[in-house]
């Protein structure tokens, strides 16, 4: 058991200090604090020695140096088992400290504000802070360390119920929560400096250090173990329904990537990943319409996401069929209550992020990371290269930047067939082109949806002219690939050959 006498309070998150501080007094805890702290603890009457009667040194530089004293972290680190650590501490007239309570400058909060000024971030990157957290952490055995205001109230109902005093265990624990939480604030501080240089993408190094959001039942399937790290349940708020599953994350997030795509009402439906139905239109019942219409099938134990407030007519609609996960950024006035009529079916508010930085997709590999930008490409009318004898209608033009849109968020090979506001078929995942274009054509064909008039979408080139020939064959007019086949004047050739209007972008978005 390690006994409490003594207790260095410096808290930047003031949260629940001065209860917990008023009870460690109340316990026999002698208190020494710094700053603000100080002042804080000395409105409410509660004892506390200032830092500097500690160490004999003032707090100097405007405050970056108070903390960083022998005075301090001897008494932190001192092994009071050790005769020889006992000896010193004597003879330099230190005395140990039992308990470090501490939390961190507001660095991540800090540079999270527009226009941060790389001065101000500066200043608010913690030295003695974490240089004590470290010490007692260390010392686990002899010394506690708090960072967490919501772990003020159980460390005090144990030393409640030991006589001010805590195990090792609980000790232990404390320590590990401290170096995962410097590790975090270190990886910040690192990825915030790196990317000030705009000519770094990617860092020399690369650290995660996320927070458990949550525990997973269970991974991809059962015998996989699983949790969610970071930020994703900001965004995705679970209004209603069974916890999210890992299966569940990845596809609201495929969901709403693709959905991000489009500024138009827009209903996406996603399976395993993969879009089966996208439609837009002036009301989200038209717009879900044209996109269940893709795929009556595939939608059962899907995943629907809407762009904007989710109506009763759309939300009826919906109802329909059973569906795992509905998304909408709000719901009208009773929708909610209608759809939580079925209690299994996770219903989420998603919140876009509010900042539009580039990110990262990170992906793990044997005894590694592969760490690339994301594909946030976007493709307009203005991008596009007519390569035709044909320039596409303006309809055509439209239905091309639709399915383009589609097929960037589609597995590899991928085709799109579309028309301007709605995917008419859609061919995934396939280890050649021609094969994803004809799993497309059989899925129209299914839902006796015609494909005389569409347009194709395909998110590599075509490497010979048989991809393309295969859409000609099913109704299409024209085409959108990136170009840079080796053989790409063979599949213009073809096209001209056929009144085919094509284009290319000059991009490639393979999804594997």
């Amino acid at each position: 058991m390690i006994h409490i006498r003594k207790a260095l309070i410096s808290v930047s998150d003031k949260t629940g200090i001065v209860a917990f501080a008023a009870e460690l007094h109340r316990l026999g805890v002698e208190i020494v604090s710094t700053g603000g702290t100080h002042a804080l603890l000395s409105a409410n009457n509660i004892p506390a020695t200032q830092i500097s009667d500690l160490t004999g040194f003032p707090e100097i530089l405007d405050g970056r140096v108070k903390t960083l004293h022998p005075a301090v972290h001897a008494g932190l680190l001192a092994v009071l088992d050790n005769p020889g650590h006992l000896e010193q501490l004597k003879r330099h007239g230190i005395e140990s400290i039992d308990l470090v309570v501490v939390n961190l400058y507001p660095f991540e909060d800090t540079i999270a504000a527009p226009g941060v000024a790389l001065e101000e971030a500066i200043e608010n990157i913690d030295i003695g802070g974490p240089t004590m957290l470290r010490s007692a952490a260390k010392n686990y055995k002899f010394t506690a360390a708090l960072i967490d205001p919501s772990r003020y109230e159980p460390f005090l109902q144990e030393l409640r119920e030991n006589a001010c005093s805590i195990s090792e265990d609980t000790s232990f624990a404390l320590a590990r929560e401290v170096f995962r939480h410097t590790s975090r604030y270190d990886t910040a501080i690192t990825a915030y400096l790196d990317g000030i240089d705009a000519a770094a993408v990617l860092p020399p190094s690369f650290s995660l250090a996320l927070p458990k959001a949550m525990d997973l039942r269970y991974g991809e399937n059962p015998h996989q173990s699983a949790a969610l790290y970071g930020n994703f349940l900001t965004f995705f708020k679970k209004l209603h329904g069974k916890e999210l599953s890992f299966n569940n994350i990845i596809d609201a997030n495929a969901a709403a990537a693709l959905l991000a795509e489009f500024t138009a009402p827009t209903v996406v439906i996603v399976k395993h990943t993969n879009p089966c139905g996208v439609g837009s239109a002036s009301t989200l019942l038209e717009a879900y319409q044209h996109a269940f219409a893709t795929d009556t099938k595939a939608p059962f134990g899907g995943i629907i996401a809407v762009n904007r407030p989710l109506d009763m007519a759309a939300a009826e609609a919906m109802n329909a069929i059973f569906t795992e996960i509905i998304i909408a950024p709000s719901f009208e006035p009773g929708v909610l209550e209608f759809l939580m009529k079925k209690k299994d079916r996770r219903l989420i508010a998603l919140q876009p992020p509010s900042t539009t930085g580039s990110s990262l997709d990170v992906r793990s590999v044997m005894h590694g990371l592969l760490v690339q930008t994301s594909d946030t490409k976007t493709t307009g009318a203005a991008d596009v290269t007519v390569v035709t004898r044909r320039a596409p209608t303006e309809n055509e033009l439209t239905a091309m930047l639709f399915g383009w849109k589609v097929v960037k968020h589609v597995k590899s090979n991928a085709i799109v067939y579309a028309g301007t506001n709605r995917t008419l078929g859609i061919g995934a995942g396939q280890m050649s082109r021609i094969e994803s274009s004809k799993i497309a054509v059989l899925k129209a064909a299914e839902e006796h949806v015609s494909l005389a008039g569409s347009v194709v979408a395909s998110d590599a080139y075509f490497p010979f002219a048989d991809g393309l020939l295969e859409a000609v064959n099913a109704g299409a007019t024209a085409v959108i690939q990136p170009g840079g086949s080796m053989r790409d004047q063979e599949v213009i050739a073809a096209a001209n050959e056929h009144n085919i209007a094509m284009v290319f972008t000059g991009v490639r978005h393979f999804r594997h």
